[in-house]
């Protein structure tokens, strides 16, 4: 008797809910279905990659320098202590190599809008320290409002070339769009290739 009230109950509260008969009967309590377990999982090995991948940057390693540029690497073949004293067995030290992007400098620059305010115009001038010429220089420039927060950044290359030991002016170059509230703007080198 206690079985059929239960059943009963059961059979009300599929009809007031907007259940089915037939859905409630294939509905246990205390089992999962099998695409809700496959979700959860997809979810947790998502989760598990992005941290995995994100782990520097998640927890504040990362190394930019002291102005907020992206650190810039060399990689020179190591020198293990040698075996014997004979220096014929020693290997080589390869020397680093300066990237060309450190021998440029902006030594001066200034933005205006353009368009109807949404195009950045950015007016600077690119000198080459280097003992030869680059070409495809980026440039990233960072948009901030009055009180100094950051609105975006905008990042271009330009497919020009400047002489080694020389200078170039670079006039309303086209950086990009920029929010209507900027008001500064900071370019910095990112990278450049050897002629």
């Amino acid at each position: 008797m206690n079985t059929a009230l239960h059943r009963l109950e059961l059979t009300r509260l599929v009809a007031s809910s907007g259940w089915s008969k037939r859905t409630a009967r294939r509905w246990r309590p205390g089992y999962l279905n099998a695409g809700a377990v496959a979700v959860l999982a997809i979810l947790i090995a998502g989760f598990v990659f992005s941290m995995m991948t994100n782990w520097p940057r998640s927890f504040g390693h990362a190394s930019p320098t002291a102005n907020g540029e992206p650190a810039r690497r060399a990689v020179a073949a190591a020198d293990p202590a040698p075996a014997s004293d004979d220096a014929s067995l020693r290997p080589e030290t390869v020397p680093l190599e300066a990237a060309p992007v450190d021998g440029l400098r902006i030594l001066s620059q200034h933005w205006r809008r353009g368009g109807l305010g949404s195009n950045a115009l950015v007016t600077f001038t690119l000198r080459n320290r280097n003992d030869y010429a680059v070409k495809d220089i980026e440039i990233s420039c960072a948009f901030s409002r009055r009180d100094g927060s950051h609105l975006t950044d905008r990042t271009r290359i330009i497919h020009d070339t400047v002489r080694m030991r020389g200078r170039k002016r670079f006039a309303r170059l086209h950086v990009g769009f920029v929010n209507v509230n900027a008001d500064r703007a900071k370019c910095t080198l990112v990278a450049a290739s050897r002629i």
